[in-house]
């Protein structure tokens, strides 16, 4: 699934074309993806001039004139493509081998036309992306953003709020660093990586990481852990996901699995040149964690 670094790569590559046009047109191939697209959605969307292209965790928040915001996830395997004059763009396939972002490809189910000319084709196999619409002013109240916890940036993640979110929490680190309500976007592969950087294994508890009062030398260290990958993350634009792409199509992003620390590397030496140790892969959540079982304690 892609995760914030990701989603950040995809406002960015919107925001260039999205930002003060206006939507002319939507089209929907379908009536629902993992939920049904809201009532309306189409006659709300359409003539509404686009003020920015923001994100929350892993949402995509495209802002409307006339107070309205459109949400948009993008689940496992959806992607934005952006089509055009003056676009390089490479509409590319699916892993299941199936056209993607050309407009009428068989999983192109949202197209969005641009009063300067431009397509964005929202392509998704798996279904499991979804779309509302709700006003803007109303946001702090929506069902899914309400309770998101602070974003893993250095401006609103400190090592005490850090602390604080996870302080008493009998769940795994891991599995405390997943949860949205504790900070926000952050996913299984970045959580692996953040935790081989910090030195802690990902099979400790939250609660004996944070101590019960002040700051531990662990929670400084996770914290800035959190705060270089995901920002190393994004410059790289992201890490190389089967399905997922820029919008620009294939081979546009994806440079951080490249520095991948444990991820997917089960069975490889550790890249810690005083470590002879191998990573290994279990599962925790119906997830693989990966992790150097001699660095991370």
């Amino acid at each position: 699934m892609p995760e914030l670094p990701e989603v950040e790569t995809v406002r960015q590559g919107l925001e260039m074309y999205f930002l003060n046009s206006k939507i002319t047109k939507v089209i929907l191939n379908r009536n629902n993806l993992r939920f049904p697209f809201p009532s309306n959605f189409i006659s709300e969307l359409t003539g509404r001039r686009v003020k920015s292209v923001d994100r929350r965790a892993k949402y995509l928040l495209i802002r409307l004139e006339k107070n309205l915001t459109w949400l948009c996830h993008l689940g496992m395997t959806g992607r934005w493509t952006l089509i055009g004059d003056g676009i390089d763009s490479t509409p590319g396939k699916f892993a299941n081998g199936a056209p993607v972002g050309t407009g009428d490809g068989p999983h192109d189910w949202v197209i969005i036309h641009l009063e300067n000319g431009k397509k964005a084709v929202f392509s998704d196999h798996r279904r499991f992306g979804y779309m509302d619409y709700f006003k803007t002013s109303d946001e702090k109240n929506h069902t899914l953003l309400k309770d998101i916890g602070p974003e893993p940036d250095p401006s609103e993640l400190s090592p005490q709020i850090l602390a604080g979110r996870l302080r008493g929490k009998k769940a795994t680190i891991k599995s405390a660093l997943l949860n949205q309500k504790n900070v926000a976007g952050l996913g299984n592969i970045y959580v692996c990586e953040i935790l081989f950087r910090s030195g802690i294994s990902p099979k400790r508890l939250a609660r004996d990481i944070t101590g019960k009062t002040g700051i531990t030398k662990k929670i400084e260290l996770m914290t800035s852990a959190i705060h270089e990958v995901i920002i190393e993350a994004i410059d790289a634009g992201g890490s190389t996901l089967q399905d997922f792409r820029g919008v620009g199509g294939e081979d546009s992003i994806g440079y951080f699995s490249h520095n991948f620390a444990v991820y997917d590397r089960q069975g490889e030496e550790c890249v810690n040149s005083k470590c002879s140790a191998k990573i290994k892969r279990i599962t925790q959540s119906n997830r693989s964690t990966f992790y150097c079982p001699n660095c991370q304690r």
